[in-house]
């Protein structure tokens, strides 16, 4: 059986490899044709390498259910790849070296002279009333101003093809080590396609982190001495935990590894004795970062580790108090944030959001909730939110008792059409929706990885792209349509 694109139906979608006629778009031709020249049987053969590859080398993720607990599972990937030109690539790459420079200007500002509230460009109730404003991080100068060393944003694009930002992730972000792993087993299971094409490289991120890390050194030395801190082996992400240590070279540690001197210096615990650590990626949330700071029955941070940082001994990446910018309410005001501090507007639009806490946008929303997708402010993960659309009249009807309860926890915003890939479901090729996930670094420079981790809906007609409901992922290739 062969693939037919003239089959492929994608009415009233933007699709990003195949046009409502059925043609490749100019940028997909040759991987469209290599696609269709391979057939349904050998697609399904290249799946099942994959997959069995994935499992091989032990690539899961942990998904958690109140009936079966936690749940580690092979990470799922569609050996079809979405395909973008560099040149539209290019123009996004800047859109979010825009975004994340003004962020970590906003959130300096916020932890210091507070400029952008008495200016009313953004509601100071909206900021202090926040919970994921520190009142621990007040006065802090972290290294180089920067906050957010790591932000992953996610886009979406509409079906009259324009990319929207839907969210910024500045605490925690995760997935980076799922785009490289999907890097490797395509190049692994469809070698032919990589020949025919200039693709952007990813797998440069390990280095660039590194660099990233070890510009935040207190310290000057060659090797700064960085570690991964994990919460543990059960935590959902610690494949990405220890894989990002083992490619970087560096140390994963937990809590109990670490330990503050009467020097506010942060040291590991080795065989060989105490070893001074300059930088810290930690993976742990802000609350359990350190009990004598935060939460005080936190048994996963390390007592004394805020005051170490406080005294410029040591970097935290990201910085404790960067959440306070990933909070949905703020990201209405990102254009604003932008336009503010560097004086431009927004390269990338935001999706319309609507806050709940106002009360005029509040009613609206109530009267439209089966039009709207409404989200609690700082959740993740496709938790806790309503799609209009898919929901049902009791579902409606407990979110807007939520939303009158407590309206700054809700914004919602209109359904955005998502895009689409031709994606492998058991014999046919059949739209799937997609958003997709780039990492910015930021230190002494900003870097963009080249594309990001694309998510998909694998369920028909579905706009849930999370793993941990069910979504995949695609390998996402740049293409350089000049380089060859």
């Amino acid at each position: 059986m062969s693939i037919d694109w003239k089959a492929y139906r994608v009415r009233g979608l933007f699709d990003e490899l195949i046009r409502a006629a059925g043609k490749p778009r100019d940028h997909a031709a040759k991987v469209a044709a290599h696609l269709e020249a391979l057939g349904a049987d050998d697609l399904r053969h290249v799946q099942a390498a994959a997959e069995l590859s994935i499992k091989e080398q032990g690539i899961t993720f942990t998904v958690y259910s109140q009936e079966e607990g936690s749940i580690d599972r092979a990470w799922p990937l569609d050996i079809i790849p979405r395909v973008m030109p560099r040149k539209e690539w290019d123009r996004i790459d800047e859109g979010l070296r825009q975004r994340v420079t003004a962020l970590n200007l906003f959130i300096d500002d916020l932890y210091h002279e507070q400029r952008i509230l008495a200016a009313k460009v953004v509601p100071p109730e909206l900021i202090l009333g926040s919970a994921n404003f520190r009142e621990q991080c007040v006065g802090v100068a972290p290294p180089l101003g920067v906050w957010a060393h790591i932000c992953g944003s996610d886009l979406v694009r509409d079906r009259d093809g324009t990319v929207y930002v839907l969210e910024d992730n500045l605490r925690v972000p995760s997935g980076v080590s799922y785009m490289l792993e999907n890097r490797a087993v395509i190049k692994r299971v469809l070698p032919d396609l990589f020949e025919d094409h200039a693709i952007l490289p990813v797998d440069d991120y390990p280095s660039q982190l590194f660099d990233t890390l070890a510009a935040l050194s207190p310290r000057p030395a060659d090797f700064p001495e960085v570690v991964v801190l994990t919460p543990g082996i059960f935590n959902s992400a610690y494949f990405e935990h220890a894989y990002l240590a083992q490619q970087m070279g560096c140390e994963l540690v937990e809590g109990r590894d670490l330990v503050v001197g009467d020097d506010d210096c942060v040291y590991m615990r080795t065989v060989e004795g105490r070893s001074r650590v300059d930088v810290i990626y930690r993976r742990i949330d802000d609350l359990f970062l350190d009990p004598e700071a935060f939460r005080a029955d936190s048994m996963l941070g390390v007592p004394g580790l805020v005051r170490a940082w406080r005294a410029g001994n040591v970097a935290l990446v990201n910085a404790p108090g960067a959440g306070v910018a990933d909070d949905k309410a703020v990201y209405a005001y990102v254009p604003e944030i932008i336009r503010y501090y560097l004086g431009e507007d927004a390269i990338l639009p935001n999706v319309p959001t609507h806050l709940c806490v106002e009360p005029k946008a509040r009613e609206h929303v109530l009267e439209n909730l089966q039009r709207m997708v409404v989200k609690p402010a700082n959740e993740s993960g496709g938790y806790g939110m309503l799609v209009g659309p898919k929901s049902t009249r009791r579902e409606r009807d407990e979110f807007a008792a939520l939303i009158r309860k407590d309206p700054r926890n809700y914004v919602a915003q209109p359904v955005i059409t998502l895009s689409t890939v031709p994606t492998l479901v058991g014999d046919q090729v059949e739209p799937r929706h997609v958003d997709m996930r780039p990492f910015i670094l930021s230190s002494d420079r900003v870097m963009v990885t080249t594309g990001g981790l694309t998510r998909v809906a694998m369920r028909r007609g579905s706009l849930v792209v999370n793993s941990s409901q069910g979504g995949g992922s695609k390998d996402t290739w740049i293409v350089d349509e000049g380089g060859r």
